[in-house]
């Protein structure tokens, strides 16, 4: 009968834990998480929350990425993923040597629309297909870029280093994610695009949550708006715009500060009014749905997983919306109902996170973790959940 991994989150915090000769109530005091909680998710006995997570890591000074376990090595071996990073990080590496006088780069406007498809493939889920292609494009780009000196050459470069921050991110790969996300910062000051910026700003913030810094991606989500208000008034500056109060949203939700994050859902709530659904404007997503799904995540960052499941009824995804942020949206559901003690609903939704988008939801935190809370009650759901652990690889 498949069981419990002996490499859970759990596991390896007590490993780390050990490591450095520390017991669990002098972890849980530096952490500043209770005690039990503490105890029981390293045993495996509940899922490892992505506030205690990044409160452990912060505790043991080690990443996120290291408490949880990513890259999911094993399982991209399997896929064949592992093999796909090298040459994306190659690629980034060549994004101050000029033009590649081997290279010749085709017409800005087949490299434009290429990168488009990139855009639309990693939000359909196809992460494999996009990390196919994506770093002779970049190499590509990156040529005509220097031989042009335009802020068109210059934006399409940015945009491709976006979506290496997508791929890698998905991954697990966040080291990488990060110098793709210092490229993107990079070709989006040669183009002078406030609205670029302001995208940078947001994902940069992103990774800030992810490790648990809430301050730092605070203090960047403000930078974001600051850059922002030098663009000009467009539909396209109210959805980033928009777009970074819904990640403030969650941070502050994280950090456990119920009053700005209700600010920043209302403020989004207010610019989506204006801009409606806006799923292609940079493929953020923004819009109504969008916020409306982000107060669902902000509730579970708040513990409120009754009051998450409860929003999460009045939310009608489009069905023009990404797969990816289906997926996303469906573990986060699953998350809440997990703990709410909702398990059937709860496993229905993994199922949906991995309709949306298989590849994404196999090496999605939330996925994983869910999974593990839902292993201790695995005699009340259906044959069919020994089967989904078999595909995660846990």
């Amino acid at each position: 009968m498949h069981s419990l991994s002996h490499d859970h989150t759990g596991a390896r915090m007590k490993r780390l834990r050990l490591e450095r000769h520390l017991t669990q109530q002098a972890v849980s005091d530096l952490a500043q998480v209770p005690y039990s909680t503490y105890t029981k998710t390293e045993q495996g006995v509940i899922a490892a929350s992505p506030h205690l997570i990044a409160a452990v890591a912060r505790a043991l000074r080690v990443s996120v990425a290291t408490v949880t376990g990513q890259p999911y090595t094993t399982e991209l071996r399997v896929d064949e993923l592992d093999i796909l990073i090298r040459p994306i990080r190659e690629a980034l590496d060549v994004y101050e040597l000029g033009a590649d006088p081997d290279i010749l780069p085709r017409a800005h406007q087949l490299l434009a629309d290429d990168a488009q498809a990139l855009l639309v493939a990693v939000r359909a889920g196809e992460i494999k297909q996009t990390a196919q292609a994506l770093p002779g494009l970049i190499q590509e780009a990156t040529t005509a870029a220097h031989a042009a000196l335009g802020w068109d050459g210059w934006g399409l470069l940015a945009s491709l280093y976006r979506t290496a921050y997508d791929v890698s991110s998905k991954l697990g790969y966040y080291d990488l994610a990060g110098l793709a996300l210092a490229r993107m910062d990079w070709a989006a000051e040669r183009g002078s695009d406030a609205v670029v910026g302001g995208i940078y700003r947001y994902m940069r913030a992103l990774t800030y949550l992810r490790e648990g810094e809430y301050r730092t991606g605070e203090r960047l989500v403000r930078l974001g708006l600051r850059t922002l208000a030098q663009a000009e008034p467009s539909r396209e500056r109210e959805v980033v715009t928009g777009q970074l109060h819904l990640g403030a949203a969650v941070m502050a939700g994280r950090s456990r500060d119920r009053g700005r994050s209700d600010g920043h859902l209302a403020e989004a709530e207010r610019i989506a009014a204006s801009t409606g659904e806006a799923v292609n404007v940079h493929w953020l997503a923004f819009g109504p749905t969008n916020v409306a799904v982000h107060r669902v995540s902000v509730l579970a960052e708040l513990d409120e997983y009754g009051q998450a499941t409860q929003a999460a009824r009045g939310v009608t995804i489009p069905g023009d919306w990404p797969k990816s942020r289906k997926s996303h949206h469906y573990a986060e559901l699953a998350r809440s109902q997990m703990w709410t003690g909702d398990l059937d609903s709860s496993f229905q939704n993994l199922l949906r996170a991995r309709k949306a988008a298989p590849q994404q939801a196999r090496y999605h935190q939330t996925v994983r973790e869910t999974y593990s809370g839902l292993e201790a009650a695995r005699r009340q759901l259906p044959d069919s959940f020994l089967s989904y652990g078999s595909w995660l690889g846990v």
